[in-house]
């Protein structure tokens, strides 16, 4: 196909009807890339030869060197196909506009899977026809579930089945018919978690309705009639699922370049078999057979003991395997020539001559496929007939998208008519939506290039004056006479040294916005207003303000470069200029700002748990490395930028590979400096337990866990006592921290703390005014009650019951899964579900008041905020722990006439610091541990490297939860967890240690205990008899903890090197 000008393609842009937005999505290595590669060919964009080898769309050198993709790019496609406007009328050519963008499968990129899938109206899912359903399969299911896409399923690499695992058509037939029934299962488990929601609210809303209607006794006929839902409405599932049948599954290849679906079948064999294409279509799937004697169609039931094969097995994949067979099959995989002859003549295929004589049978192979089946015909034939245009895809998805952003119930309705009845003329409101922020450099742009074949009158001078310094050049080697020479090296000397000049001239980063038309035009020049992710429109002035940002330029996507454009109708996927400094990752463009709409809620699938510190090799790079760090932050969705009081540059990522990726981006772009990785931050978690075998408690008299605290001044007397929470809890606290949030804001009357700085103070509001986006986390009431349902349920409740109307605070951060429950008996402090202070306000004392203890009540709130944000084994944030406060008595002095407020000052310090120091002590008290951050790692394995896989594990403190094997396939599956802090290196050890053959895949868990002491010392005698006073065993938990307090710069308690005496080295040699 000849190649299409960008001028064709920006005049497509202008039909909406005539437009497809897709995005491709799979796990990592099922073969995206690949597959684009074959549909870039049909536009000449690249040689129909190189397609699946070449990876186009993998523009960046490190995607090509390890051959997978890291960031989605999209590229503009023309297609045209002859169609029938009418059943009866005769085909005509019609051309198609399709927007591809190509999106990353491994899991440290999930992110850019994210903001693609935003972008678009439909998705190609694509799975592996011997590895199945993966992990990251079923996350981009989810994804298309979520956003409301409208999928087409591609099982690739079906010539695995016919190579690699020797299937027989049979055998291939029944393993993608499990195949299809695990993607199917997958999407009706979507649909079952969705329907059992549902269920549920109606019943909420049922009850309430009963509940009503008895107050006031009226008949429930009467109810019936007004709501008109007495009855839950079912809801069929038959659209959801992928039938080939349905034209919405495609079998493929895409490194052989041949893909079919039934329909091309069903046309092929219409006039042979005489039966009508639409009943071909729902027969050649299923257990169907052809009855050789009549020709007819049989189910299984009238098969009567027949061996028959199924119409699938016998009309498709045995002709599909018979060209195999004659082109790599045979003897020594060279063909078999006569069946090769038979197949082109009943194809009407014609080889050409030197293609025929070729040694290589893959080239016979993709010859006879590409003409026979081609990969691009099958997939954009379901693509335009399958997925909706732009204009249907905004009708079905955005009056639901609308209804879900923030402050829903102030969008303006000329917009919201705009965007969901896809509204294009230049009056009408604009909407765009930016969903991430990619970096090219500016010598890359349209712009800056030249066009090939259009020289300036300054070029062309240019040119010349090189021409003749080369010419100068020639002559001075030929001549001998040394003026000549001289003249020539000086003439050598001017002219080179103007590249060297130009090679310094350092090439500046451009932000494109990577942005999705929803209605109105948008041309070069316009003024916009951006609108940042917490934008509501509710309260549209709020405090960052947005601003007005001009259009400088406007791009077409195409891969690796990029086409100017004056103007963009809705329904386009576009890159957009003019955003440097305006916005950070992703936001909303509207021409309006009262009544806008903010679609920025992208939920990210990937948080960064991977910190990185930075330094420059050269301290003068400093300044270099942070404005670098601050464009990484912007153009990757996923990496963040954080500066620590220690005055540490930290970098957090998705991932090791993410990581990686950053760490170039950095370098060799965006700060252009030498820059080094210190060892990777690992996130820690610290609780108490209550173990079998405990020494006993300091306190014996009040209990394990029990202190009592005396300021130095002996003024303040406190009796705190910590305890573990119930485990159950301690989840519904983490699971709810927007609720808490939420009920902060909703009150707004806990003032921030005077001794809180003020940047604590700001952040604190800004999380709060976030969670009043967030419409799904519980109101205060339902977080009350089922808190309380938690707290007085399972084991141990009887500790808990009436401890709701007590709790002071949540901690840390005001938001954490820890208590501060109030014991004391005149209940001093200011509770959390009771918004009025029961005493008046007491945290301030009036003037020439005498000090009570209801004063110092903010002073232990902040103190438990500090030891709950930094715990004691070493610093790190604490979870699943109640600290009550038993007793807070101010003691009488000799200068009781002094007011409170002189005291105050003193005693705040004093108070804070006893405060942490109970805390301290009751939680080492109880058995302290370490929580681990977790990843769960899902390795699929072939039995030769079982072994070697199993033995890594456990070389990285991993323990294998399932193995299963896959049927029909020598690959095992298995699942496992592993510590964050143990997988730095583990995917390139278990690449090493398996050649290759084992690739790991690592998602973020959560936290996990490691049951372990980090201060177990041997004190039982069986103990000191097994493992002597020296305990001869290596305590990890110690070993964790002692690296985080090296690193933190905290005293490492514990023996050094030195084990025993005869051991010892002379340290002064």
């Amino acid at each position: 196909m000849p190649v299409v000008s960008p001028e064709k393609l920006a005049t497509l842009q202008q039909h909406a009807d005539d437009i497809r937005n897709i995005c491709i999505l799979a796990h990592v290595d099922h073969g995206k890339t690949s597959l684009t590669d074959a549909l870039l060919a049909t536009n000449g964009i690249i040689s129909p030869k190189l397609a699946g080898k070449i990876r186009y769309l993998d523009s960046r050198p490190d995607e090509q060197i390890r051959g997978i993709t890291m960031e989605s790019s999209a590229i503009s496609l023309f297609f045209s196909m002859l169609r029938r406007p009418t059943p009866d009328d005769k085909p005509i050519p019609k051309e198609y506009l399709i927007n591809l963008i190509d999106s990353p499968g491994h899991i440290d990129f999930s992110s850019e899977v994210s903001t693609a899938s935003r972008l678009c109206d439909g998705a190609v899912v694509l799975v592996d026809a011997v590895e199945g359903v993966c992990s990251q399969t079923v996350t981009v299911l989810r994804q298309t579930w979520i956003e409301k896409l409208k999928p087409l399923l591609v099982i690739n690499k079906i010539d695995r089945l016919v190579i690699e695992l020797k299937m027989t058509p049979g055998e291939a037939y029944i393993h993608l018919s499990k195949l299809l029934e695990q993607v199917n299962a997958v999407l009706g488990s979507f649909f079952q978690g969705e329907r059992m929601e549902e269920d549920l609210n109606w019943r909420e809303r049922m009850d309430e309705r009963v509940a009503a209607a008895a107050s006031k006794e009226v008949k429930l006929g009467d109810i019936e009639s007004e709501a008109g839902d007495l009855q839950f409405e079912e809801r069929d599932d038959e659209e959801l699922y992928f039938a080939p049948e349905k034209n919405n599954v495609i079998f493929s290849s895409a490194v052989d370049g041949w893909a079919f679906t039934v329909r091309q079948f069903a046309s092929l064999y219409e006039k042979k078999l005489g039966i009508k294409r639409s009943i071909m279509e729902k027969v050649l799937w299923g257990d169907f057979y052809l009855d050789p004697k009549t020709k007819k169609v049989l189910s299984r039931k009238h098969l009567k003991g027949r061996n028959l094969k199924p119409m699938f097995v016998q009309l498709v994949l045995e002709q599909v395997w018979a060209v195999y067979q004659a082109t790599t099959g045979g003897d020594h995989g060279k063909g078999d020539p006569t069946l090769l002859e038979k197949i082109t003549k009943s194809l009407n295929i014609t080889i050409q001559p030197h293609i025929a004589r070729s040694r290589d049978p893959r080239l016979l192979l993709t010859t006879v496929f590409s003409s026979w089946l081609p990969l691009s015909t099958a997939l954009l034939v379901s693509v335009v007939e399958s997925l909706p245009s732009p204009k249907v895809a905004q009708a079905e998805r955005l009056p639901e998208m609308l209804e879900e952003s923030p402050g829903s119930s102030h969008i303006d309705p000329s917009v919201k008519d705009a965007m969901v009845n896809f509204k294009t003329s230049k009056s009408d409101p604009v909407v765009a939506y930016v969903s991430k922020v990619v970096s090219i450099p500016e010598s890359e742009l349209p712009e800056n290039k030249r066009r090939a074949g259009q020289l300036s009158a300054e070029e062309a001078r240019e040119l010349a004056r090189k021409k003749r310094a080369e010419f100068a050049r020639v002559q001075a080697a030929e001549s001998n006479g040394m003026e000549d020479l001289a003249t020539a090296l000086d003439s050598v000397a001017l002219d080179d040294s103007t590249p060297e000049v130009e090679e310094k001239q350092v090439d500046p980063e451009r932000l494109i916005g990577f942005a999705r038309m929803y209605s109105g035009t948008l041309s070069v020049g316009d003024a916009l207003y951006v609108l940042a992710p917490k934008f509501s429109p509710a309260n549209p002035h709020a405090a960052p303000e947005p601003k007005k940002v001009i259009v400088t330029a406007l791009y077409m996507l195409m891969g690796r470069n990029l086409e100017s454009l004056d103007s963009v109708p809705a329904g386009v996927i576009f890159g957009l200029g003019g955003l440097d400094g305006h916005i950070l990752k992703s936001g909303t463009l509207c021409s309006q700002l009262e009544g806008s709409v903010n679609l920025a809620g992208v939920n990210m699938a990937g948080k960064p748990i991977v910190r990185v510190a930075l330094e420059p090799v050269n301290p003068a790079d400093l300044d270099k490395m942070i404005v670098g760090l601050k464009l990484l932050v912007r153009s990757d969705p996923c990496a963040e930028y954080e500066q620590f009081e220690s005055g540490e540059h930290v970098l957090l990522t998705a991932g090791e590979l993410h990581l990686e990726r950053c760490l170039t981006d950095l370098k060799e772009r965006f700060a252009r400096c030498d820059i080094q990785a210190g060892a990777p931050i690992v996130p820690y978690k610290e609780t108490i337990v209550r173990a079998d075998e405990m020494r006993p408690p300091a306190n014996k008299e009040l209990g394990r866990g029990a202190v009592v605290g005396v300021t130095t001044s002996k003024q303040v007397n406190l009796t705190i006592r910590v305890r573990p929470l119930p485990a159950n809890v301690t989840e519904f606290l983490l699971k709810n921290p927007g609720a808490i949030k939420r009920m902060y804001s909703e009150r707004n009357t806990v003032a921030d703390d005077e001794q809180e700085n003020e940047v604590d103070g700001e952040q604190q509001h800004i999380e709060a005014d976030e969670d009043l986006l967030d419409g799904k986390s519980l109101s205060p009431d339902e977080l009350k009650k089922q808190l309380q349902a938690t707290l007085e349920s399972g084991k141990g409740r009887e500790g808990w019951k009436g401890v709701i109307d007590k709790i002071a605070a949540f901690g840390p951060r005001r938001i954490g899964p820890n208590l501060l429950i109030d014991a004391t008996k005149d209940g001093h402090f200011p509770k959390v579900f009771t918004p009025e202070k029961q005493n008046g306000d007491d945290s301030s004392p009036k003037a020439d008041e005498a000090l009570q203890a209801a004063h110092l009540c903010d002073k232990v709130t902040y103190a438990f905020q500090l030891a709950m944000n930094q715990g004691p084994l070493c610093n790190e944030p604490v979870q699943g722990v109640a600290i009550i406060v038993e007793d807070l008595t101010v003691a009488a002095t000799d200068d009781d006439e002094i007011p409170a407020r002189d005291h105050l000052g003193r005693l705040t310090g004093e108070v804070i610091k006893t405060v942490q120091q109970c805390i301290r002590q009751g939680f080492l008290d109880w058995s302290p541990r370490l929580m681990l951050a977790m990843y769960s790692c899902e390795i699929q394995a072939s039995t030769e490297v079982l072994g070697r896989v199993y033995d890594v594990l456990t070389r990285r403190r991993g323990h294998v939860l399932s193995e299963q094997m896959k049927e029909g396939t020598p690959f095992f599956t298995i699942q496992s967890v592993i510590p964050v802090a143990e997988s730095f290196g583990f995917a390139d050890e278990m690449r090493k240690r398996t050649s290759g053959a084992a690739q790991p895949q690592l998602i973020f868990a959560g936290f996990e205990i490691l049951d372990e002491d980090p201060f177990w010392q041997p004190f039982t005698e069986d103990d000191l008899e097994d493992l002597g006073e020296l305990a001869d065993k290596e305590n990890v938990a110690k070993r964790y903890m002692d690296g985080v307090r090296k690193r933190k710069g905290l005293l490492v308690e514990g023996r050094g090197v030195r084990v025993a005496a005869e051991k010892q080295k002379t340290l002064k040699r």
